[in-house]
């Protein structure tokens, strides 16, 4: 889990009065500066004057957010070398950021690393590192930043001028599996803070900042299992509205959805069990699946996972058990129903619960069984998205009435106040549900893209669930 990077830096550059090259050959200050420029890039520098004959190289070659990496890095060295009790790395950490949001993480670990030299109790740097490394595939680093990031500090306030609310935010740090809540809370009306709960204490429940609202983004419930205790207890001591209870998100985990949603009229939910560990011989596979009533194919689903990472489908017996053997993990073993539509594509829809109601988010419509919105192709074809946008102009023709009233209650008995549903239609109408549970993602598209047509029914789900929150909210908030 990344935590909301702080902003970005906004200084202004000042006048840089070092004229180290004035005096040189051009080609020999060209090389002298590569050279310095290739010790920098090997190892954060503690030494100011090199970092401002750098600010002076990239400003001369017109890149300014170099040129103040580099003079903020002088500038810190210097205050800690001076006044090393009152000094502050938090400037040359939010340079990192402004690389960071940038996208240029090479530059961004580097400035980050360079702040830890100076101040180890950058939570912030940690946790950013610690998303740096994840996307290189560096887990172990990934996970010691992590640690070192939530043993520091639990939470984490993003402050706002004057807001309508302050929302506590529960948030897993040692994994993923919370709700993308990025885009659902408006930067203009909440302040948000986040609070790394599996890192903290009990006590430090009762230090938390003023909060008016709770929303529990610690939204897979596998996730959450081991931390169901824990999450309980705070439900009960909390004196103030909290969104998706935690009773409610424990339910949604994939092999309690026939018992949560099998019994509602035009709902289908594939068989579906969890297995722990692999049985010891395929023979003992066999008998357990024939128990359960799974049948061929299988789907079978590292725990803990979405996007479709690590989903394997299984054809025969010996592939099933190889999966499980090799794995080393909890799976899910689903069987698999095949939902190709009359004319060969496979379709799946997803819809947003808030506050119980339906709301159309996409539609995705692959050639392949293992359907995902981003390797879809939606763009190459000009059909699939005038399909989707009717479908999100008007869910119920798209749907039927009997498929939208089924979709409406699976919102009232999954009863979060933010959740979602991914689903097909089936030939007879009604409704095959693949996940229902509250860590569906919602995100605006790119102006002016293909996919700008999302943007106004993603409006629409923001500003449903800012409603919720002007309902769910005290009074007294922010008093």
């Amino acid at each position: 889990m990344r935590w909301p990077i702080s902003p970005p830096c906004k200084y202004t550059m000042p006048p840089l009065h070092d004229s180290f090259a004035a005096d040189l050959d051009p080609q020999a200050a060209a090389d002298s500066l590569s050279a310095l420029n290739r010790e920098l890039e090997a190892v954060p520098d503690k030494d100011p004057c090199a970092h401002r004959l750098m600010a002076a190289d990239r400003r001369a070659r017109g890149d300014e957010l170099g040129a103040l990496a580099h003079l903020i890095a002088a500038q810190t060295l210097e205050a800690y070398a001076s006044e090393p009790l009152t000094a502050s790395a938090t400037d040359l950490c939010k340079v990192a950021t402004g690389f960071f949001t940038q996208g240029d993480l090479v530059s961004a670990a580097r400035w980050y690393r360079l702040a830890l030299l100076l101040d180890p109790a950058l939570a912030v740097a940690y946790q950013n590192l610690a998303a740096i490394h994840a996307r290189a595939g560096r887990v172990a680093e990934s996970e010691s930043c992590r640690e070192r990031a939530y043993r520091i500090q639990r939470v984490f306030v993003e402050p706002v001028d004057n807001p309508l609310r302050r929302v506590l935010i529960l948030c897993v740090g040692r994994t993923s599996g919370n709700v993308p809540f990025e885009t659902l809370f408006s930067s203009r009306t909440a302040s948000r803070i986040m609070y790394a709960i599996d890192y903290a204490a009990e006590q430090e429940d009762g230090q938390l900042p003023p909060f008016d609202l709770v929303f529990n983004a610690v939204g897979d419930a596998d996730i959450a299992a081991p931390l169901g205790q824990r999450l309980d207890r705070f439900a009960q001591r909390c004196r103030r509205p909290l969104l998706n209870r935690p009773v409610a998100v424990a339910a949604t985990q994939r092999h309690r959805m026939s018992a949560l949603l099998g019994d509602l009229d035009d709902v289908v939910v594939a068989p579906c069990v969890r297995c722990d560990a692999a049985p010891l011989s395929p023979f003992a596979l066999r008998e357990y699946l024939a128990r359960e009533g799974i049948e061929w194919p299988i789907l079978a689903r590292p725990a803990a996972t979405h996007g479709g990472d690590g989903l394997v489908r299984c054809e025969s017996l010996e592939a099933l058990h190889d999966t499980l053997r090799c794995g080393g993990y909890s799976h899910y073993l689903t069987g698999f129903l095949d939902y190709r539509s009359a004319d060969g594509y496979y379709r799946k829809y997803r819809m947003i619960f808030i506050d119980r109601e339906p709301f159309p988010y996409h539609l995705a419509i692959s050639s392949h069984w293992m359907v995902h919105y981003f390797s879809a192709d939606m763009t190459s074809s000009v059909w699939k998205i005038d399909e989707e946008s009717r479908f999100l102009q008007d869910p119920g023709t798209s749907l039927g009435r009997r498929a939208l009233a089924a979709i409406a209650a699976i919102g009232r008995r999954l009863d979060l106040e933010y959740g979602g549903i991914d689903f097909t239609l089936l030939p007879d109408g009604r409704v095959l549900a693949f996940e229902a549970n509250a860590t569906m993602l919602v995100h605006r598209e790119r102006n002016n893209g293909p996919l700008t047509h999302k943007n106004h029914h993603v409006q629409r789900i923001v500003d449903a669930f800012e409603q919720l929150q002007v309902r769910r909210t005290p009074i007294d908030a922010s008093a």
